[in-house]
């Protein structure tokens, strides 16, 4: 009787091992990949491109379907990542910010159209960080609205110069164009918004994260801070080209736009909560992914430039309330948001008329010139405007 237990639950064993490894994913055409397709294609792309690390997530009917890990999060260490290393978010920051503060516009602690100077308590040249504004009365305009969609007319980083991206070390802060008039990406603009916030409501930006977005959304190893928690014994280092590797500090104060911590894990719970639209009401929902400005620059960097194109009418690029926006003839709406700092590269694309997803963190310099490769063998062909975003191939770079 022993034995014939034994064989059968080594036969139960095997069958549910084959059941796993045929386990389907459909695509946006309808096709399907099978996990062990997905990692063979993610293994090779990695050795080819010389990429350490990946963690990579897909959602079909607005629910994750795949979530797994390759590669090294410290690969001097010999240390493997998994689905719950903590990695660095870089500006996924901005997409889980513009969720929460919508969640405020519907909970009507801000209005995003009232200029965020009625809800200062200050000058803005009584505030050091911002004091450079305090001769341009443009700074008056500007609105949680254009924070969010990026069109306040300030740069990016100010150390970095907004049409050249060469390092500014100045760093005066200015208002280039009229605030609202265009689409230029500003995380100065997300500063300047939380600043706004965390006066208004007498809350930090991680203390309203954590009520409205982390703890309902239980992401237990994600914070725009360090949090002790997290332990020291899974936690992920960029690895750039040159050999080097890049720890991550550990923030004790929040960047709403770029100081994000988060494991794929995680992001896909959050994925997941938006996709099934939880946590706004319908309105404040479609307000979030609606265009609320097209775009019509060449490139997304440097971010201030007066060269247009229409290539991208056609996708209705666009931006909405702390993401990217487009619309693909076959597969329909999206929004999307990217995430860049040195060896961290991430990207996420939500096809909400599909409900499919797919989310990618990676932790090596060359990370982006794998994500168009990918995201075409994991969820099929797209209109994702890969030239607007700058994201050349690496078998191009090699050509």
């Amino acid at each position: 009787m022993i034995k014939v237990n034994s064989v059968l639950f080594c036969f139960m064993l095997i069958s549910i091992i084959t059941l796993g490894q045929k386990k389907l994913i459909t695509r946006l055409d309808g096709t399907k990949i099978s996990e062990a397709e997905i990692d063979t294609t993610i293994k090779k792309l990695m050795k080819d491109a010389q990429v350490q690390g990946l963690s990579v997530a897909v959602l079909k009917n607005k629910k994750t379907v795949f979530v797994k890990s390759y590669g090294y999060r410290n690969k001097p260490k010999n240390e493997m990542l998994d689905t719950a290393t903590i990695m660095y978010g870089a500006s996924f920051s901005k997409a889980v910010f513009g969720f929460l503060t919508t969640k405020l516009a519907q909970e009507k602690v801000l209005d995003l159209d009232i200029p965020l100077s009625k809800y200062l308590s200050k000058t803005i040249g009584e505030y050091d960080y911002f004091s450079d504004l305090k001769t341009d009365e443009r700074w008056k305009l500007i609105t949680a609205r254009m924070c969010l969609n990026h069109t306040t007319g300030l740069p990016n980083v100010r150390w970095y110069h907004p049409t050249t991206s060469e390092l500014d070390t100045n760093g005066i802060l200015k208002i280039y164009f009229t605030p609202g008039s265009k689409y230029a990406y500003s995380g100065e603009g997300f500063k300047l918004l939380q600043l706004t916030i965390e006066e208004i409501t007498k809350k930090t930006i991680e203390e309203l994260a954590i009520e409205k977005v982390f703890k309902p959304v239980n992401m237990i190893r994600t914070g725009y801070i360090w949090h002790d928690s997290f332990g020291d014994d899974n936690v992920a280092v960029g690895h750039m080209n040159d050999g080097t590797i890049d720890i991550k500090r550990k923030r004790t104060e929040a960047v709403a736009g770029g100081s994000l911590v988060t494991t794929i894990a995680d992001y896909a719970r959050f994925t997941e909560y938006l996709m099934q639209q939880k946590g706004l009401d319908k309105k404040w929902y479609n307000e979030m992914i609606s265009s609320q400005i097209k775009i019509t620059s060449i490139t997304q960097f440097p971010p201030i430039t007066m060269d247009e194109t229409k290539e991208n009418d056609a996708i209705n690029l666009s931006y909405g309330l702390g993401w990217g926006l487009l619309k693909c003839p076959q597969q329909g709406r999206a929004f999307f948001k990217e995430g860049n700092g040195g060896p961290w590269k991430n990207y996420n694309i939500n096809f909400i008329d599909k409900g499919i997803s797919i989310i990618i963190l990676i932790n090596s310099e060359n990370g982006e010139t794998i994500f168009q490769s990918l995201i075409e063998k994991l969820i099929g062909n797209t209109c994702i405007p890969w030239k607007w975003q700058g994201y050349v191939s690496y078998n191009t770079v090699s050509k």
